[in-house]
């Protein structure tokens, strides 16, 4: 599992930011790819990686700000134009839908593939076999939305010499007990999973944050999350302007973190007023608040590793 962020600035496009997007990859648990809001020119973004359109399956819009839509209607049509066939689910506020699809029927744009929509909506929950994610309504001058993306619990490890002393032939009993079901074998012994394999293990949290102001919503979406994916458009000195716009700034961040009791805060969201040489000074406003902390940058990949017994694996 790993993000891999497609813009990270606020507003605008930048000459070092584009506007907001991030793909969370689950090709390894089970799932394609989810896009996370589609900030203009995020097909353009897309190029620079190996993450082809068609491989999107589901896409989460936090609000509906042009700087996280704006790019929806290009990545349609190229995904069709780039072989995108299957069937493509995008949440999202109420109102959503409507833009869409007035805006391919003014364009006369043909998407081959079926679209659904879900309207998200403050406490809802969408499950799907391995995942779990929770919606929260945050603060920001339209409905902005985060997003926890919660693993389901995974099965424990199979102790296959144990499972060999009860009498258990290789094969698909093993497996069986190792996916937690009990099994009976050939001269009637009942042997259990619980016994033949650890504990069943937490899965990973990553949550993930529209445009908000600091508020507890925030912290209970991202309680003990392995991930912290927050906007930080501004820093102590423009925290005015911050409060006024429904923007956080970087130490609220850390302070939504810190609460929270999250293993890595990830920043972005940065507006274009920072340079390259005002981020150390940026950044260790976070710090002050809370560790590890780090700013997300066009194109960073990062990895959100599996914790077994607070072990990384």
């Amino acid at each position: 599992m790993d993000v891999t962020f497609l813009g990270t600035g606020a507003g605008m496009p930048s000459k070092t930011r584009n506007t907001s997007s991030m793909i969370l990859n689950l090709r390894n648990e089970g799932e394609d790819y989810w896009m996370f809001d589609c900030g203009e020119a995020t097909q353009h973004q897309l190029l620079h990686t190996s993450i082809k359109p068609s491989k999107i399956n589901r896409i989460f819009i936090t609000h509906l700000h042009g700087d996280h839509i704006f790019g929806l209607p290009g990545f349609l049509s190229s995904r069709s134009f780039l072989g995108g066939d299957t069937p493509l689910t995008i949440y999202g506020p109420a109102g959503l839908e409507a833009w869409l699809t007035l805006t391919m029927q003014t364009t006369k744009t043909y998407i081959p593939y079926p679209i659904q929509y879900e309207i998200i909506e403050d406490g809802a929950v969408i499950d799907f076999p391995k995942f779990r994610v929770s919606i929260r309504k945050l603060a920001h001058v339209i409905d902005s939305y985060g997003y926890r993306v919660e693993e389901k619990e995974r099965s424990g490890t199979l102790l296959i010499e144990e499972a060999l002393k009860r009498g258990v032939p290789r094969g698909p009993l093993l497996s069986q007990l190792k996916n937690g079901q009990d099994i009976v074998l050939a001269n009637g012994t009942l042997v259990k999973s619980e016994e033949v394999t650890t504990a069943r293990q937490r899965g990973r949290v990553v949550t993930i944050l529209g445009d908000t102001s600091y508020t507890k919503a925030s912290v209970e979406l991202a309680h003990e999350a392995d991930l912290l994916i927050h906007e930080a458009t501004f820093d102590d000195a423009t925290s005015t302007i911050a409060k006024q716009y429904g923007h956080a700034t970087i130490r609220e961040a850390a302070q939504v973190a810190r609460e929270a009791g999250v293993k890595h805060l990830l920043v972005t969201h940065i507006s274009a007023r920072f340079m390259k040489h005002d981020l150390p000074t940026f950044l260790a406003q976070g710090e002050a608040v809370f560790s590890p902390i780090s700013i997300a940058e066009d194109f960073m990949t990062v990895d959100v590793p599996l914790y077994i017994n607070n072990t990384t694996v």
